[in-house]
């Protein structure tokens, strides 16, 4: 093990960031550069390496988490990123974006709080690549075999990676203009800066994965065609239909889902655009809905100077501690205060929006709303408190309801889709059409980005068995598992 007395004589300490007047003058990432390698082996020979490592069953991947956290305390950065990269294709993607279930179902969070697992994946990880320890891996032999993967989330790269280097020719198509799904588009550069997934691709050339951007599969080429060209297709096309709220008013100019909002922000970094087309410079800004997105729209409003911002959650306020059914190792829902929050605004709790209210030119101007309670189990409105507030730029981010049938990929391909309208796939991650497997959000439904690189990598092993017969790559989970949560 690390120190066999780190946890007893270490105390738990995170990155640093930086002063919120400093990082909400510019989109990069929050915390000080540079600010965990002094900490971080301390940190990480907090690690118990216990008899049974719940941490690994909080991961989807079963990262190899003690034997990492052994190598960071030891300095052994090549062993160390050796280990993450075992089970994990991207770890500079979970170590910052993940929400770190691992650390839920630590051991030592029992009674202490956690390891810092994320700080201790994401210094090494930025360790291999300053210290070129992460370098292509390009298969030694090519099978003859190709595959179309639909989607480049860390699903579809997940999975292209996998093929790729088990020697099948792979070509990724997206529809935006440029790599990386949501991490590309849906990801504010000041969670994670678009280099990280930038290096990643270069990486996936080098190893011989072809990428086709501006392509939708199902408008733009024949989901049949595409088949029937392929080998073996992979459509990892993510579950990215937003959830509306059908109140009226919600046709006023200034009503966005967060997905429209969010990406022109950062076409703004990629240099596409000098000013975004949606903004929230001087206006009054809501936010519905209390998750990673609505808190990532609160950032982004911060940056773009609005004149005020208010987030808005129907559920009540999570408490601070764990509550009695949520009991350890699972996932607590919390109160949690990300970077976005510590930088203002106003959050709101058990209130549903009843209206929007517009001027005499069909823009929004103020929303009207409610508070709720449990009665019944039912949320009901609680009679005499409806008020409302400014409203100039409302961003919609509820979460989302299934992948895309409008553009056509569906029902060409002739997919048959299970009861929550995901895309059905069988053990192998297979769906009914012959060759065609499923991975990610399009079908596991909205989730994480730790489940969306343990599918690409699983739905992998079952493109590889059924080109080749036989597999060697590794399958983290089933389509059928969970995360460890009541």
């Amino acid at each position: 093990m690390a120190d066999p007395k780190g946890f007893l004589t270490t105390g738990r300490e995170v990155a640093q960031t930086r002063p919120v007047g400093e990082r909400l003058k510019d989109w990069n990432e929050v915390y000080v550069p540079g600010s965990l390698l002094p900490i971080i082996s301390k940190q990480a020979g907090r690690c118990m390496d216990c008899g049974i490592p719940f941490c690994h069953n909080g991961c989807p991947l079963g990262n190899l988490i003690p034997e990492w956290n052994d190598y960071a305390y030891r300095e052994d950065w090549s062993a160390a990123s050796e280990r993450l990269h075992a089970t994990n294709n991207f770890p500079e993607f979970t170590g910052r974006l993940c929400p770190a279930p691992c650390e839920s179902a630590c051991v030592l969070g029992i009674n202490q709080p956690a390891v810092t697992i994320k700080n201790v994946e994401v210094s090494i990880i930025d360790k291999a690549w300053d210290s070129g320890d992460v370098t292509p891996q390009p298969p030694q032999r090519l099978s003859g075999k190709t595959v179309a993967v639909i989607g480049s989330g860390p699903a579809g790269l997940a999975a292209a990676q996998q093929l790729t280097r088990a020697g099948h020719t792979v070509a990724v198509y997206e529809r935006a203009d440029r790599i990386g799904g949501l991490l590309r588009y849906g990801i504010p550069e000041f969670k994670m800066e678009k280099v990280h997934i930038n290096r990643r691709i270069e990486q996936m050339r080098a190893e011989g994965t072809k990428f086709r951007t501006e392509v939708e599969i199902g408008r733009d080429i024949d989901a049949a065609k595409l088949r029937k060209r392929y080998d073996a297709v992979v459509i990892a096309a993510g579950a990215t239909v937003s959830r509306d709220l059908p109140v009226p008013g919600r046709e006023l100019n200034g009503i966005h889902f967060a997905m429209e909002y969010l990406p022109l922000s950062n076409k703004v970094q990629e240099g596409d655009f000098v000013t975004p087309p949606i903004t929230a410079e001087g206006k009054h800004v809501v936010v519905i809905g209390g998750g990673d997105t609505g808190a990532d729209c609160v950032g982004t409003a911060h940056r773009q100077g609005a004149a005020s911002v208010t987030q808005l959650e129907i559920m009540p306020r999570p408490g601070d501690d764990r509550n009695a059914n949520q009991p350890w190792p699972t996932f607590p829902m919390l109160y949690k205060v990300t970077s976005a929050h510590e930088e203002g605004g106003e959050r709101v709790y058990s209130v549903s929006t009843t209206h929007f209210e517009g001027d005499e030119d069909g823009n929004v101007q103020f929303l009207h709303l409610t508070e709720v309670e449990f009665i019944d189990g039912k949320l009901t409105p609680k009679p005499g408190t409806e008020r409302k507030i400014p409203a100039q730029l409302v961003t919609l981010a509820m979460g989302f309801t299934g992948t895309d049938q409008a553009n056509g990929l569906v029902q060409q391909f002739g997919l048959e889709l299970d009861e929550r309208g995901n895309v059905a796939r069988d053990a192998d991650f297979a769906t009914n059409v012959g060759g065609v497997y499923v991975a990610g959000d399009a079908g596991r439904g909205q989730s994480l980005i730790v489940w969306a690189i343990a599918e690409g990598r699983s739905a992998a092993r079952g493109v590889d068995r059924f080109l080749t017969g036989a597999s060697e790559l590794p399958a983290p989970i089933k389509p059928t598992d969970r995360s460890l949560m009541v």
